[in-house]
């Protein structure tokens, strides 16, 4: 078969068995936008070293957004008085897992991976933000300003409008259809590039790379964390677009253990990330971040490897099953769905960076021409 033609097929079926599975996780991240307020979030990461960090790292675990995406909401939870312990936490758990990623991890791997996943997502947050609570000093000079606009349409900002007369601005089947409308537009608009690309690099990595490779090198203990750490820590991939990457790494001969530290590590940090945390939370907050994020990927990949190990269960032989449980015709429509649902993001994209080409092109030539222009005289005639 030809490879190119193998990538994409390969690719393709990957798509079909984790379908249902990413609609699922976009619908609840939907609702979640619509049932959950944003200012139930921030009032409650403001006061206490701990029951702050607490309440961060578990509220960030079913959010959908990716290490980038999470930056503008964490900078806004800092700016009304969170913590920076609280602030390094939501950071931490949030891109790392969210419903969609818990989602697609149990339709392309396995049910203990997709437990491990959050839970070491948890732990890894609320140790940074505990670590950084305790060598930092409290600030208690910014009061939390909750976000109460309403979350439907913006018909109120929740300040002169009463949260009972606001409950009746909406219908329920209004917010639903709101949910929906952020789900497939805004959640899957920030998504849908980076899952597609991250389709494609499983299909090279399954169709092209040789399984000898990964095996010798990756196949467990600590030298194939480190590999992982190495690669994940630079590298921009979200949650949801990792998954299908690692799973293709398992079924190459990788641990678990150490395709676990790739999905902890990659979509938690990478070189954009942390400039601009080291510019909302400052050099040593940002150190802490990325030294309990290495240790407690590490850590538990170096557990994982020993649960597959004590159950006595192959990682590649489990990978994939659930998706066996969905009808054909339900994945093949899942799959046109978002295919369809990815044009628009997709072309943005595109259409984005061709601007900027253009720009770069636009701006070499003028700077060419200045550079050419004969010179003025001094007489200025």
């Amino acid at each position: 078969m030809n490879p190119v033609l193998g990538v994409f097929l390969q690719s393709w079926n990957i798509l079909l068995e984790s379908s249902a599975f990413i609609l699922l996780g976009l619908i609840v991240a939907g609702l979640l936008r619509v049932f959950l307020n944003p200012g139930a979030v921030s009032r409650h990461l403001g006061q206490g070293r701990f029951k702050s960090v607490f309440k961060a790292s578990l509220m960030g675990i079913p959010i959908p957004l990716c290490s980038c995406g999470v930056l503008p909401a964490a900078a806004v939870l800092k700016k009304q008085g969170a913590n920076n312990g609280a602030v390094t936490s939501f950071l931490i758990s949030t891109p790392e897992s969210g419903v969609d990623s818990i989602a697609i991890t149990y339709a392309l791997m396995d049910p203990i991976m997709t437990v491990v996943r959050p839970v070491a997502a948890f732990v890894t947050a609320f140790f940074a933000g505990i670590a950084e609570n305790l060598l930092g000093k409290p600030d208690a000079t910014h009061p939390i300003v909750p976000d109460l606009s309403c979350p439907v349409d913006g018909c109120c900002d929740g300040k002169n409008c009463s949260p009972e007369a606001h409950r009746n601005h909406h219908r329920f089947g209004e917010k639903i259809t709101a949910g929906f409308r952020f789900a497939f537009t805004d959640v899957w608009g920030d998504l849908a590039v980076w899952f597609l690309f991250g389709l494609l690099l499983s299909g090279i990595i399954t169709v092209l790379i040789p399984e000898s490779i990964f095996s010798r090198y990756m196949g467990g203990g600590i030298g194939a964390m480190l590999i992982m750490l190495g690669v994940g820590i630079p590298t921009y991939i979200c949650a949801t677009a990792s998954t299908p990457i690692a799973a293709a790494l398992i079924l190459k001969g990788v641990s678990p253990g150490a395709a676990l530290v790739f999905l902890m590590v990659g979509p938690a940090t990478n070189v954009t990330s942390l400039t601009v945390l080291t510019r909302v939370l400052g050099r040593r907050a940002t150190a802490v971040y990325l030294a309990a994020i290495a240790i407690c990927a590490v850590a538990f990949g170096l557990l994982v490897d020993r649960i597959y190990a004590a159950v006595d269960v192959s990682a590649q032989a489990v990978v994939g099953k659930a998706g066996e449980a969905i009808p054909f015709a339900l994945e093949f429509a899942g799959a046109i769905l978002i295919l369809a649902l990815s044009v628009k993001p997709v072309w943005w994209f595109l259409r984005g960076r061709w601007v900027k080409s253009d720009t770069a092109v636009g701006t070499l030539a003028t700077d060419k021409a200045r550079v050419n222009a004969p010179e003025p005289c001094a007489g200025g005639t």
